[in-house]
């Protein structure tokens, strides 16, 4: 039997990578999947290929997330996966000295905002039912300091602990309204390309990148979407404000240097 039969799912930031990893892993468990992302016309494209709905989301806008819930009144889970580096336009410096407060601003609003409005939306969708999953997408960069990198780091920390303020609420109202955050650290997404490229010499490039990680290896979409699938069933029914990890074993001992 499929794990989300009769189960509608929304997944932010669904156009690529991660986040249309989810959608097709929820797809295959029998979900209807609303896949959003601010591309109109990747998110289409994502959605046409996997056969899901497409909403235009920008998670940073509270009148997008207001006309959302208009259309989507009632859910059973929502994974919060949009989400930015600051790099995403190239090079810039995000170190705690040089970052621009604009800059910081930025990233906070798509991760941190954008963290606070979808967990609120999905609050108030979820209770008439009293029951759900909320799957914040953080980092392993929220777990330790990112010295060039800052406002991810502190984004991502936000939705770490953001998330136990949202499970600790929905179980004080007596809520089976469940919030939890997945850390992953070095999956190969499309993020990762311009520093790989497509040369001989990118096997190479690949295993410099996680040669700190103890397993020698990036991980994957599909094993971080794996993760959702399980997040979103009944069987985590019992898993509330917890902070799961895929990292490779990066944070199990000393090896992970917080300036890596």
């Amino acid at each position: 039997m499929q794990k989300l039969n009769d189960t509608l799912c929304v997944v932010t930031g669904g156009a690529r990578g991660i986040g249309k990893a989810v959608c097709a892993a929820f797809l295959a468990e029998g979900a209807r999947v609303v896949l959003t992302d601010i591309d109109a016309e990747e998110g289409r494209k994502a959605a046409a290929e996997l056969g899901c709905e497409f909403e235009k989301l920008d998670v940073a806008s509270e009148a997008d997330w207001n006309a959302f819930a208009d259309a989507y009144p009632a859910i059973d889970v929502l994974v919060n996966n949009a989400g930015i580096t600051g790099f995403e336009d190239g090079p810039a410096a995000h170190d705690p000295e040089n970052a621009s407060l604009a800059e910081w601003h930025r990233v906070h609003a798509v991760n941190t905002d954008g963290c606070f409005l979808g967990c609120r939306y999905a609050l108030r969708a979820m209770k008439a039912k009293g029951a759900g999953s909320i799957i914040n997408m953080s980092s392993r960069s929220g777990l330790v300091g990112i010295l060039g990198a800052a406002a991810y780091a502190a984004s991502k920390a936000a939705i770490r602990n953001h998330s136990k303020s949202v499970a600790l609420y929905s179980a004080q109202n007596g809520w089976a309204i469940r919030c939890n955050s997945i850390h992953p650290a070095a999956i190969l997404t499309e993020i990762w390309e311009p520093m790989l490229g497509d040369g001989p010499d990118r096997e190479e490039k690949m295993a410099a990148l996680v040669a700190d990680t103890p397993m020698k290896r990036f991980g994957t979409v599909e094993e971080v979407a794996a993760l959702c699938v399980y997040l979103a069933s009944p069987e985590s029914g019992y898993m509330t404000g917890a902070e799961l990890t895929l990292d490779g074993g990066l944070l199990a001992g000393s090896a992970a240097s917080p300036g890596s």
